[in-house]
């Protein structure tokens, strides 16, 4: 069974996600292990990312705590418990600027076994 970034990883892939950054948030914060940071270029791509990654983790029997965002479609967190994401649009995504935020936490590569 895939772990749960890896679904997450791929849910956000498979869907055409933009600069896909994974932060491991071990040791930086309480809120989750790890946070999946991307982006699109249109609400509507946000929110089929958002939709997808969900989809996905449910489908792989992984518990979705709470989806908020999805409205408005500028940034969609997906709380997956120890997998956070955050499904911006372009525009939010610089403004915000979640990797320079939490500037402490590791990036993990994609090319990493730990994330295919």
């Amino acid at each position: 069974m895939p772990t749960l970034l890896e679904v997450t990883f791929k849910a956000a892939d498979d869907k055409r996600a933009e600069d896909i950054v994974v932060l491991n948030m071990e040791g930086v914060s309480l809120i989750a292990d790890n946070f999946v940071i991307c982006h699109a270029n249109s609400e509507r791509q946000v929110q089929a990312i958002a939709r997808e990654i969900a989809d996905k983790a449910s489908e792989e029997n992984y518990e979705v705590k709470r989806i908020e965002g999805m409205d408005s479609g500028r940034w969609v967190l997906v709380d997956l418990g120890d997998v956070v994401a955050h499904v911006f649009h372009k525009d939010e995504r610089g403004f915000y600027n979640l990797e320079r935020l939490w500037g402490d936490a590791p990036m993990i590569e994609v090319g990493d076994s730990s994330v295919q």
